[in-house]
């Protein structure tokens, strides 16, 4: 392994973590994946076989073991448990499940305790370098507004509480409205945009979110509202859905790639 380069291990290889996987095995000047885990470990073994240099499948803690990076793209039920072993080795940790963090933010005492770095990547979000640029003054308001397609918010624990149908809606529907803290929860799989936004900016409890069921999009829009003494942002992005999971897009491992090749370029641009 040539000196200076760093390895990196991948929890989950779903939409987003097999796409990133590839990138890195394709070359990626100073990474070098070295592990990954996931559920079904002879699928993975059948997805990675035409790589160039395969990494080794392994156990969920067993990726701080061998790998500095530990990119966390696995379902949020398992976050805690790749997180925990990612700290406790002082690894970076650079978690996709974003809204997964939100209720433990306990996590960031144990990691400087530790000497470990958790860098939540942008994700399908933009426009995150201004917010936390504006967050350095005092800013008024923070508010998100998601809209998806009705397949792309099916089946998220707060529409199952509240007995909501989203595949019965027929023209644009607002499902939900409040703090970022309470849309992670109630939709731990489609806004982790919100908890990162939330964290870059003025916190959970004072970042205001709304979803939208959207049967005339086919995009996922976010739409990002600041008001600030340094500045008023409005932001808007449409992601092309993933083929492999509509609630997340296309631009989500290409922004966690992205980061990765932060952490080992020369130049960085961006705050």
């Amino acid at each position: 392994m040539a000196q200076g380069t760093l390895t990196v291990g991948i929890a989950g290889l779903g939409a987003i973590g097999l796409p990133l996987a590839r990138a890195l095995d394709a070359g990626v000047e100073g990474l070098r994946l070295v592990a990954v885990a996931a559920r079904d470990r002879a699928k993975a073994e059948r997805a990675l076989a035409g790589f160039r240099d395969p990494p080794a499948v392994v156990g969920l803690a067993g990726l701080a073991e061998r790998a500095e990076v530990v990119v966390e793209a696995a379902p949020a039920a398992v976050f805690e448990e790749v997180a925990r072993a990612a700290i406790a080795r002082g690894r970076i940790l650079v978690p996709a499940s974003a809204g997964a963090l939100l209720p433990r933010l306990h996590l960031v005492e144990e990691a400087r305790r530790s000497g470990a770095r958790i860098l939540v990547p942008t994700g399908a979000l933009l426009g995150l370098d201004a917010v936390r640029a504006a967050a350095e003054g005092r800013v008024e308001s923070v508010t998100l507004e998601t809209r998806k397609p009705p397949r792309g918010l099916a089946g998220a624990p707060y529409l199952e509480r509240h007995g909501i149908d989203v595949m019965a809606v027929t023209a644009p529907t607002r499902v939900f409205a409040g703090n970022a803290f309470e849309a992670a929860q109630g939709f731990p799989a489609n806004v982790n945009v919100a908890a990162a936004l939330a964290l870059a900016g003025i916190g959970p409890e004072r970042t205001q979110v709304e979803i939208w069921a959207d049967p005339s999009l086919t995009r996922n829009t976010h739409t990002i509202r600041v008001e600030a003494e340094a500045a008023r942002l409005t932001m808007t992005i449409e992601n092309v859905p993933s083929e492999e999971n509509p609630r997340t897009g296309r631009i989500t491992p290409l922004s966690i790639l992205a980061c990765l090749r932060g952490l080992a370029s020369t130049l960085r641009v961006g705050t």
